[in-house]
């Protein structure tokens, strides 16, 4: 099920299945989340939980069994439930079901609120342990934002300009999709170039423990864009298909085993672990540039 959201000329589509936020727009009517096109990739806006990335073999052990869980968890594909809307937010509302604890064997809840800004829309994971025992997880974004945004532009004209002026290496990622050891210089003074083939060859960019709090996806002439403010995420990940018209900007509490590690699930890069009745929120902004 759908819900409009709306805040001055700021415009928005949630959506049960997921928990995503589909369409947003401004008020000139530019739409900014891509359009789940087929010939590319079906996904819009999904939520990473309760792993980002992949797993070796789409298996991990959790308490001495093996679970099968594919790469960036299983709630994107989960009926949410609508537990809170007011004209410009919704809290949607994923809890523990027969299904996800076959892959997964904690209770939890997981809350995710969406809600418009003037120039842009947030959102807000709370994850909340209801169990017994401890609860590991990661979780992040995947927001595909539409680049180029207007007619007549190319994926090309755009870059990716980051808060501080800093040099960073992305991490290398296997044909399994898990995190090499080795890994390749990219950015350079904070500014991160984009073209297709640098998607070929690495799939996705991954950044980790940086300076910056935000990165914008701009225009490299009008300067038009997005803004990302992703300080509460120790990662980002960059990603799109060759040819396809957006691109992904992601924050990540968690990203994909490395190589060198076991299978245990625990061993997961910035996992997050709470207690019994314990609460953990995140928050990720995107506003027009």
């Amino acid at each position: 099920m759908q819900y409009h959201l709306e805040k001055g000329s700021v415009q928005a589509v949630v959506e049960t299945h997921g928990g995503e936020l589909v369409s947003l727009q401004n008020a000139a009517g530019t739409e900014y989340i891509g359009g789940g096109d087929p010939a590319f990739w079906t996904g819009r806006n999904p939520n990473l939980f309760p792993i980002v990335g992949s797993l070796r073999g789409n298996q991990t052990e959790i308490n001495g069994e093996i679970y099968e869980m594919f790469r960036h968890g299983f709630t994107r594909n989960s009926e949410f439930t609508l537990i809170e809307q007011t004209p410009d937010s919704a809290v949607l509302e994923l809890r523990e079901t027969p299904e996800t604890l076959r892959r997964y064997p904690f209770p939890f809840a997981l809350r995710i609120r969406h809600r418009l800004l003037e120039d842009g829309f947030s959102t807000t994971y709370t994850v909340e342990n209801t169990g017994s025992e401890s609860l590991p997880f990661c979780i992040g974004g995947h927001t595909a934002i539409r680049c180029p945004l207007f007619s007549g532009e190319r994926f090309e004209d755009y870059q990716l300009v980051f808060e501080i002026s800093e040099d960073a290496e992305t991490l290398l990622l296997t044909p399994e999709g898990l995190i090499d050891r080795t890994a390749e210089p990219m950015m350079k003074g904070g500014i991160q170039v984009l073209d297709y083939e640098t998607f070929r060859r690495l799939d996705t960019i991954i950044f980790r423990d940086l300076q910056s709090n935000s990165v914008s996806l701009v225009h490299r002439e009008t300067g038009h864009g997005v803004k990302l403010d992703f300080h509460e995420f120790p990662a980002i990940g960059f990603w799109t298909p060759p040819g396809a018209p957006f691109l992904c900007m992601e924050p990540w509490h968690g990203c994909a085993g490395r190589v060198e590690d076991s299978d245990q699930f625990l061993e997961k890069p910035f996992l997050i672990r709470l207690h019994p009745g314990e609460q953990k929120r995140l928050t990720y902004t995107f506003t027009f540039v």
